[in-house]
């Protein structure tokens, strides 16, 4: 993707982070002696998956990630890119996530390679598939170009085969590596060689015993049957455990550019040295953290915690999203149904903001990542915190009521104009119904406070239909000033728990230029009845 002299130069110095992590790819790639390590003729950057459980948002936002900083490294190289989405498919299923229906059947295949446990849904072809399959329609769905490479096929075609091969001969030196990482009881059967026993099927941890560089086999125990069993190490005859999996593929295919949660820091400084042992460049890489439940805990798959990608798009855009995997991805952030509001409100403001920041300050903008570069040109006359308030308010259940408000209030808007909006209307309507009419609780007023909502009614009658916001705005503070309330937070706390049943609410000026100034006296009267 070409880009003007001016820009790359704006690109080379924007602190904006995928920025700078594109920097630092092209400096390694144009470090002396590197053009062996490129000779496929491509940057390629890779995701990995593993499809041991469920799909979760943190596998969207590596993907999400990875690809905002291929889109800077196009930006600032001409160089072509490939993205690689990496299922680990054939690990060992060692666990029954808790999430999963069918839990005895899954139990009885414990073991097995991921592509040859059955699928618990019974729509594909195994477990692995049935994941695998979610992943990629999610991914399809973003718009991201990748291209997904199966383990299973990557083992069992041959494509690993030189690479597999080479980690045989280095077979000693990568176990100097990793065994004293190890506890003194996994030492006494760890193996980066895990081979797949032709009798059963189940991917083994077993000792290796032998080794044959010729032949390309190694010889395990089968202790069940007391023989000695010999294995291709090519052809899917093994599988190589985590680390040196992870080490395989960037030697095998070449991968420049791969970032890791802050969980797997060890797993990459080991896969790195197995890369070395094997004559190859680690790729450059970026550590994030992780994503966290509302409880503050890691987000798990076997566990089903936390939000599913799913889950977020029934209740805010992809846009938003996108924008909370951008987000300052070197701080541990709670993911969980509140964020959602706030997510996308900040996405709304960043997408005002763009059409009148110069180019400097465009890449810095968070949407110029979300949109590479070309974010659509919609300024959006409510926020979505301001819907969830409106249909509160109105109970409406239906796009239609609140469309007339909205229209009402930014005349001539309609949901062909603004397409955003329209979606974020039916999406208040899907979030209000679920997370917010559950738990609102409204109280009685005071004395003092019915006194002061009297006031207020009588100073809106005096005011006229459809004035700016911030003119009901002051009139509210006005009130809440001769009212003699010292602190003003205290004003408004009040009016969002006896209008709205909450704790927090909106702007009440925004609220009454939306909602009307007569309907908004006749809704404060009734609530003092």
């Amino acid at each position: 993707m070409s880009s003007s002299p001016e820009i790359i130069q704006l690109a080379l110095d924007s602190k904006a982070w995928p920025f700078q992590e594109a920097r630092n790819l092209l400096k390694r790639l144009e470090k002396p002696g590197r053009d062996s390590d490129n000779d496929k003729g491509y940057v390629l950057f890779e995701t990995g998956y593993g499809p041991s459980g469920l799909p979760h948002i943190g596998t969207f936002g590596e993907v999400a990630r990875t690809t905002m900083v291929r889109q800077a490294f196009q930006r600032i190289s001409d160089m072509p890119t490939k993205l690689i989405a990496f299922s680990d498919d054939m690990d060992g299923f060692r666990k029954v996530p808790t999430n999963l229906p069918n839990q005895d059947m899954l139990a009885k295949h414990i073991g097995l390679p991921l592509t040859k446990v059955p699928d618990p849904f019974g729509t594909h072809e195994s477990f692995a598939h049935h994941n695998n399959a979610r992943l990629c329609n999610f991914l399809d769905g973003f718009g991201f170009d990748y291209e997904f490479k199966s383990a299973t096929e990557v083992y069992a075609s041959g494509e690993m085969d030189e690479t597999l091969l080479k980690m045989l001969g280095a077979y000693d030196k990568i176990m100097k590596v990793i065994l004293p990482t190890l506890g003194a009881e996994r030492q006494a059967t760890y193996s980066p060689f895990l081979p797949l026993c032709p009798r059963t099927g189940v991917v083994l941890q077993v000792p290796i015993i032998e080794r044959d560089l010729d032949a390309g086999t190694v010889v395990y125990i089968d202790e069940e049957i007391g023989k000695h069993v010999e294995v291709p190490v090519t052809g899917g005859g093994c599988k190589m455990q985590w680390k040196a999996d992870w080490a395989m593929r960037w030697v095998g295919l070449g991968v420049d550019y791969e970032m890791a949660g802050k969980d797997l820091m060890e797993s990459v400084k080991l896969s790195s040295a197995i890369t070395r042992i094997l004559g190859s460049v680690p790729p450059e890489g970026f550590s994030y953290e992780l994503f966290l439940d509302e409880n503050g805990e890691k987000i798990s798959k076997s566990k089903g915690n936390g939000l599913t990608m799913e889950d977020w798009l029934k209740y805010g855009t992809p846009e938003s999203l996108s924008l909370y995997m951008f987000q300052s991805p070197r701080k541990a952030k709670k993911l969980f149904f509140d964020i959602i509001p706030k997510t996308v409100d900040e996405y709304i403001t960043h997408l005002a903001k763009y059409s009148e920041q110069d180019d400097k300050l465009r890449l810095t903008n968070p949407v110029w990542h979300v949109h590479n570069g070309q974010p659509p040109e919609q300024k959006l006359p409510v926020t979505f915190a301001l819907l969830l308030n409106l249909v509160s308010a109105t109970n409406a259940e239906d796009k239609a009521t609140l469309w007339g408000y909205i229209s009402n209030y930014a005349h001539g808007t309609s949901p062909e104009e603004l397409p955003l909006l329209d979606k974020l209307v039916g999406y208040a309507l899907v979030y209000y119904e679920n997370f917010v009419k559950p738990y609102k609780k409204y109280r009685t007023p005071t004395e003092k406070e019915s006194q002061a909502l009297e006031s207020l009614i009588h100073k809106l009658e005096q005011l006229e239909d459809n004035l700016p916001a911030s003119d009901y705005q002051n009139v509210v503070f006005a009130v809440g000033n001769e009212q003699g309330y010292d602190n003003l937070r205290d004003w408004f706390g009040a009016l969002y728990e006896i209008l709205l049943g909450q704790k927090q609410g909106p702007r009440m000026g925004s609220f009454i230029a939306l909602y009307g100034r007569q309907k908004t006296i006749d809704f404060i009267r009734a609530n003092l009845v």
